[in-house]
């Protein structure tokens, strides 16, 4: 953590005072604005121990993008839970995905990195997207697709997948706003886990939504001649 008076990174070794450091200078001042002189003097290390770390002002960067969010990041894939019934599958999804939320004030600067990386954009984020979010995406689709028994993928499939995953991404995006209208859904450990207990819930019944709008829109649908 950092003491706030003095804004020293006291805890951890060289590299995580550095990342913790430049994840708050990075978030407040960009890419641009934050220099490698000013994020050692805050961690307290050695503007030598940047190179020696992570090779460069980029590669610090990119450490400050991903590591704070721990081991479970937020692209979290359902692919990882292959075998299990897709209720299941979401249920564990939701609360590795939602992990994260227990770091409390630490998020808070990730997510203010990630928005100054939208607006601000250095090729993290698009990398991201490649690499995390899009095959997390496919793997959902996937299992929509196996569950529902379809023969191929259309939108609505894409439209669900986007839906039930985004009703845990708005608890990252929304937090202030989450915080300030209902903290209790974030205020402890316990309550983010029952938070994705309930959001697999709620993906589930729009899975049967979608379910019982094929199977409606097949029973309308003219048969082939008439």
């Amino acid at each position: 953590m950092a003491r706030a008076e003095e804004g020293v990174v006291e805890n951890g070794d060289a590299r995580s005072r550095l990342v913790l450091a430049a994840l708050r200078l990075f978030a407040e001042k960009g890419y641009e604005g934050a220099t490698t002189r000013e994020i050692c003097e805050r961690a307290g290390a050695n503007v030598s121990a940047i190179r020696y770390y992570f090779g460069d002002k980029a590669g610090l960067y990119r450490a400050a993008f991903t590591e704070p969010m721990g081991d479970k990041p937020c692209h979290v894939s359902i692919d990882a839970y292959d075998g299990l019934p897709l209720p299941a599958a979401l249920n564990r999804m939701f609360r590795d995905f939602l992990e994260p939320l227990k770091r409390g004030e630490e998020l808070r600067w990730v997510m203010k990195l990630h928005f100054r990386e939208m607006a601000e954009p250095t090729g993290v984020w698009r990398e991201e997207i490649d690499t995390g979010i899009k095959p997390q995406h496919d793997a959902l689709v996937s299992a929509l697709k196996r569950h529902l028994e379809l023969s191929r993928v259309d939108a609505d499939i894409h439209r669900l997948a986007f839906a039930i995953i985004g009703m845990a991404v708005h608890f990252y995006v929304g937090q202030e706003v989450v915080s300030a209208i209902a903290p209790q859904l974030l205020a402890t450990p316990k309550a983010v886990d029952a938070l994705a207990d309930r959001l697999a819930a709620y993906a589930v019944s729009m899975i049967e939504g979608e379910a019982e709008h094929r199977r409606l829109s097949a029973q309308q649908s003219p048969l082939p001649g008439s």
